[in-house]
């Protein structure tokens, strides 16, 4: 089950009880497993082979510093959405070369470090993460541009710099992914991308600009995209677009994918990725024989299903219509279900009988209706409502599935709660990959008030 199973009675990481992480460590807590993401890499390379894609990791799923560097270890690049980010990348061994530069909102101070390494923010305290000087990095290999205010702003300093950019302009094919509103990317509405009308004249009017170089397009609709057809249709519109630029002299190297495929958080909601990579690869087939490289960035799809959430129930309440458990993992701690509604499949830790299936009532007997709920003084601070569950008593462990993507990125110190602490186990052995959050780190940055000079 993605990494993680019962035996004897209780729940496994690979092949480390999850109890004796959180005996160890404390809750709430963060658990991937290795052999899962391994696995989901590999599932996701055989499933788009023929095109022999570039894979960039997107690190805003899950940043760990330790995750990045062992999907870098499998072969992948990274795809980053912040400067913060693209720093977090290079010192987690990635090549600049290897890293794709996206996101609505970069800052000239953000682009100028992704074209020099003089700029870094980390240039003075590198070799304490492991890296080396950053002033011999080079430049990032390509910028997913989002507008042409950007596109501009990139041309600028890299003309400033000397250094001439490679960018890869984002489409807004105006597709319906049928996602969730927040995560829909690819429509009109939309703050993401260039409209496709407006393309052909972008590339026509930075054609020969000294500071960046146009070389490709990028096409994201939304994520988690529950159908095929969709990505069909968006990737039909960009191949025109080439079509019709080549047309016009400009040569495209590189078509970005961008991610968004899906993973179950319900057991058999969504096609299997396999059917993405079988409705995609005869569209590019050819031209990927042709030169046509092919990125991929896979977020969610590697790392939702190779993570769980632990948490300690502090107290049962036992309502007129429902049972409310109480846990110390809320929605500062994994934000999904109050931001989107997000279904995550709950369960106890310790569980004698046969495997739940991921849904919201299994057929198990003796369920009653609760609602798993955190620490937080919000009504929304919840992370599962309304949900069949087992008996389960003060100090029992609950599993949060389905959690290793967008968990620990989106935790928060709300309430003056810690950040988790995050595990990664790996077969029989598991290791700290991020401290629990103290309350002194917390308040450290507001210990000595500094007077502005103004």
């Amino acid at each position: 089950m993605h990494g993680f199973h019962w035996h004897q009675n209780h729940l496994h990481a690979d092949a480390v009880p999850v109890a004796a992480i959180a005996e160890a460590v404390g809750t709430p807590t963060y658990v991937y497993s290795a052999s899962a993401i391994r696995q989901a890499y590999e599932r996701l390379r055989a499933a788009f082979a023929p095109l022999d894609p570039d894979l960039h990791y997107a690190v805003k799923a899950s940043p760990n510093h330790h995750i990045c560097r062992l999907l870098g270890e499998l072969g992948a690049g990274m795809d980053v959405v912040s400067g913060g980010e693209m720093e977090r990348a290079w010192v987690s061994g990635c090549a600049m070369r290897d890293i794709v530069f996206a996101g609505v909102g970069k800052s000239d101070a953000e682009i100028r470090a992704a074209l020099d390494g003089r700029y870094s923010p980390l240039r003075e305290v590198a070799e304490r993460f492991g890296a080396g000087d950053p002033v011999e990095r080079g430049p990032v290999g390509l910028f997913n541009v989002e507008s042409e205010s950007e596109l501009a702003a990139i041309a600028r300093l890299g003309s400033e710099l000397g250094i001439r950019a490679r960018g890869c302009v984002r489409v807004n094919p105006n597709v319906d992914p049928e996602t969730h509103e927040y995560t829909t990317t690819g429509k009109k509405e939309n703050k993401f991308g260039v409209d496709a009308d407006r393309i052909v004249e972008l590339f026509d009017r930075w054609r020969d600009d000294p500071g960046i170089e146009l070389v490709g397009l990028h096409v994201h609709i939304g994520s988690p995209v529950p159908k095929v057809q969709p990505y069909v249709e968006a990737i039909e519109i960009v191949l025109r677009l080439i079509d019709a630029l080549a047309a016009r002299g400009h040569r495209i190297d590189t078509l970005d994918l961008g991610g968004g495929w899906p993973v179950a958080y319900r057991e058999g909601e969504v096609p299997p990725l396999e059917a993405y990579g079988a409705a995609i690869v005869p569209l590019l087939e050819e031209r990927r024989r042709a030169g046509l490289r092919v990125c991929l960035e896979p977020g969610r799809s590697l790392l939702a299903n190779s993570g769980i959430l632990l948490s300690r129930i502090q107290h049962i309440k036992e309502g007129k219509d429902k049972t409310f458990i109480i846990g110390d993992a809320g929605m500062q701690t994994m934000l999904r279900p109050a931001l989107y509604r997000a279904f995550h499949f709950v369960w106890p830790e310790r569980w004698s009988g046969e495997p739940p299936t991921w849904c919201e009532t299994p057929e198990v007997d003796g369920l009653a209706p609760c609602d798993l709920v955190g620490p937080i003084c919000e009504t929304g601070d919840f992370l599962a409502r309304d949900r069949p569950l087992p008996p389960m008593e003060q100090g029992d462990l609950v599993v949060v599935f389905s959690a290793g993507a967008y968990g620990m990125s989106m935790a928060s110190n709300y309430n003056d709660h810690g950040r988790p602490a995050e595990v990664l186990v790996d077969g029989d052995q598991a290791r700290v990959v991020n401290e629990r959050q103290s309350l002194a780190a917390i308040l450290e940055t507001e210990r000595s008030p500094r007077l502005l000079d103004l």
